[in-house]
């Protein structure tokens, strides 16, 4: 895994007043899958994008970037830190996660690693890892919890997705969510699946998804 990290300005709104932050990018490579970029301030995810690669390329180090722009976020994350804080030792961390998930702090190297494990095949654990969604909305919120925690080798419909996230009827919108996830693996959008298929990935397209749910068991 080759690695590279820099600084980076972004902001942080708090009560209506944009304050500059520094956030730290990321940016990982993964032989045969592509390029990593993750976005942090502290151990709270801004944003994690993969380019993956094209289809017969094998890639090459952490400059490379395949011809195939992620799905979610593809430029630095700005106003998106919640400036009051959810846990009282810190000073800039998300308000926006469930109760009742138990987080880890993470430095951006570690998750790197972890995340270039999952593409490994490893079962790593992802859903401790605390995301800024001071961005969403309370139903965007609930998705991408719902979503987080449909377990490894299980899939589940947008429909489903929607229901399970407590706003049933809203697959279309489950659908809008999942294709501006900006949190890529992170908030496994590809266990996600059409009520008669696969279903779609964006531009990364349908071969990736299998080869992500491939790595987790699940053959579609």
């Amino acid at each position: 895994m080759a690695l590279k990290s820099r600084m980076a300005p972004s902001d942080v709104r708090d009560r209506g007043v944009t304050h500059p932050v520094r956030a730290r990018r990321t940016r990982y490579s993964v032989l045969g899958w592509g390029v990593g970029d993750l976005w942090m301030f502290g151990d709270v995810v801004l944003a994690h994008d993969f380019s993956f690669l094209a289809e017969g390329e094998t890639g090459g180090g952490a400059d490379a970037l395949s011809a195939h722009p992620p799905e979610g976020a593809s430029h630095p994350p700005t106003s998106t830190v919640d400036a009051i804080s959810s846990r009282k030792e810190d000073d800039f961390v998300s308000s926006a996660h469930r109760e009742d998930r138990s987080l880890a702090s993470v430095t951006p190297n570690e998750l790197a690693a972890r995340l270039t494990d999952y593409l490994a095949g490893v079962d790593v654990p992802l859903a401790d890892v605390e995301l800024d969604l001071s961005w969403a909305t309370p139903f965007q919120r609930a998705v991408a919890d719902a979503l987080r925690d449909v377990p490894r080798g299980e899939v589940v419909t947008y429909g489903e997705l929607s229901a399970l996230a407590g706003y049933p009827g809203a697959a279309r919108a489950a659908g809008s969510f999942c294709a501006g996830n900006r949190f890529a693996l992170i908030v496994p959008c590809h266990r996600v699946v059409g009520a008669a298929g696969i279903g779609g990935y964006g531009a990364t397209g349908v071969g990736v998804k299998r080869r992500l749910l491939a790595l987790e068991g699940v053959v579609l």
